[in-house]
This record gives structure tokens, C-alpha cells and sequence, in this order.
């Protein structure tokens, strides 16, 4: 199983850790593409800060990130799966998994990125601030600027398994799945069981919640239809809808009564 995660706009500090080895972060067929970004973001937040601040987005409040970003050569590097926060990490509580669990995140997890691609929740990186729906003023969109590089990369590593994809939609663009990987992937929506609404704060909680749940469980499902059914056992609402036509993922909603 992969399990595909957005990022978190908040992250940890970066600590006093080593620095960033890019060489040793996994799918290295996408080194060329992070030391692109990285090179532009280094340069961008080395020079004009205002300018720096009004491409990443960034408010007033937020000035310090672009110093952050200017130092991510030389800043320490920490597990990504510590750097990343938020509601849907809190959730996923990497940290206090148990050692098998530990190891099943390891393997299965893969966080998307506006800087880096995709990374493991293990490989090492600097606390940084660039999001995916960024255009840098030489390479243009990152969601353009990933697709080609996912395209070649990712089909690999999905291998022959299921694909948990929980990403938002701007990390989504980067890489969708086609073909026969299109046909066991599973897209997840959190709804609210009454009024069948999406629900916003909570689908974050519900879907770090779920990776959780089947992590600790050691479930391994190889299709849709065994994820539904492991969620089921877990104690999930769960109903799924298979693809209308060919190259299409499968869709879920977990159905929930809290919308907090």
C-alpha cells in the first residue's frame, strides 16, 4: 500500500540536525527537479524580500520564513515526519506509533511537495515555506513543474499495490494517477453523515486518523474493495464508488457525525 499525504503550511523548526544530504532522500528521479526548485527558492529569498514574500504568498506575520528559506542549504535536517504538523499529523501521531507501525510508515508513506516532489516520512529535510500553488518566477507553476517528473517516477513505487491517495487538490495536480495504477487508486472524501456535506477541519483529523488506524493494525489491503473492507473491521463508515470508466480511481467517503 502507498498512502499519498499533503504537506503541513506549518511546520517544525529545523533544529541542530546536519543538513539537507539531498542524494539521500528517496526517488532520486526527482533530484533534478528539487535541486531546481531548491536553487530558485535559495536564490529568490537571498535577494528582494518583499518580492520573496508576495511569490510565496506570505503575510507580514510570515516575513521570517523567507529567511528560513534562504538557509535551507546549510539549516539542520530533521525525519520529514517531524518537520510536517498540523491537524492531520497530530492525528497520525507518527511519533508515538510502535516499532512495526514505525517501520509500515516508513515503506508506505509518501508527503507531497511544492519543494521537494514527494519525500518519506523518514528522509531528512529543513523546516521550509513554499507550497505547491507557488510560481517561481524562472520555473513557472510547481504543479506544472512536477507533473512530468511524477509521471516518470511515481507509477514505479506505486508498484502493484493499492494507493491510498488523501491529498488536497493543489498537491493532487502534481501527479495523477493514469492507466491501470488509475484503477486501484482510492481517492477519500470525509463527509458529514446527516447532510452528506464535506466537512473542513475534521476531514484533516479523519484521514490521520485513518492512516493510523491501519498502520497500527498492520492492514495491508491490495485493492479498493479490501481497503473498504479493513476500514470496515476498524469501525469506519465507509462507502465507496468504483471509477465510471477506465483510468479512472476509485472514490470513498468516510462517513462521520463530528464536523468540528
Amino acid at each position: 500500500m502507498l498512502v499519498l499525504l499533503p504537506p503541513s503550511e506549518g511546520k517544525a523548526s529545523s533544529g541542530r540536525g546536519a543538513p539537507l544530504k539531498p542524494e539521500s532522500l528517496s526517488l532520486p528521479g526527482l533530484t533534478a527537479a528539487r535541486e531546481a526548485v531548491l536553487a530558485e527558492l535559495v536564490e529568490l529569498c537571498s535577494g528582494d524580500e518583499d518580492k520573496a514574500r508576495e511569490v510565496l504568498g506570505l503575510s507580514e506575520g510570515l516575513r521570517g520564513e523567507v529567511a528560513k528559506n534562504a538557509e535551507l542549504r546549510t539549516a539542520g535536517a530533521r525525519p520529514a515526519g517531524e518537520i510536517y504538523t498540523g491537524v492531520l499529523y497530530d492525528s497520525l501521531g507518527l511519533a508515538s506509533l510502535d516499532t512495526a507501525a514505525k517501520r509500515r510508515a516508513g515503506r508506505s508513506l509518501l508527503v507531497f511537495s511544492g519543494l521537494w516532489g514527494a519525500v518519506g516520512v523518514t528522509d531528512r529535510i529543513p523546516s521550509y515555506r513554499c507550497s505547491m500553488g507557488v510560481k517561481l518566477p524562472g520555473l513557472g507553476a510547481l504543479g506544472a513543474h512536477w507533473r512530468a517528473p511524477m509521471a516518470s517516477v511515481l507509477p514505479e513505487v506505486a508498484g502493484s499495490g493499492l494507493v491510498l491517495d488523501l491529498r488536497s487538490a493543489a498537491y493532487a495536480a502534481a501527479w495523477k494517477p493514469k492507466g491501470e495504477v488509475a484503477g486501484r487508486t482510492v481517492s477519500v472524501r470525509v463527509l458529514h453523515a446527516p447532510t452528506r456535506k464535506v466537512v473542513s477541519h475534521f476531514n484533516k483529523a479523519t484521514k490521520g486518523r485513518i492512516v493510523r488506524s491501519l498502520l497500527t493494525a498492520g492492514a495491508d489491503p491490495t485493492g479498493p474493495a479490501e481497503l473498504v473492507e479493513a476500514l470496515g473491521d476498524l469501525g469506519y463508515v465507509v462507502e465507496a464508488q468504483a471509477p465510471v470508466k477506465a483510468g479512472q480511481a476509485w472514490s470513498l467517503d468516510v462517513l462521520v457525525d463530528e464536523v468540528h
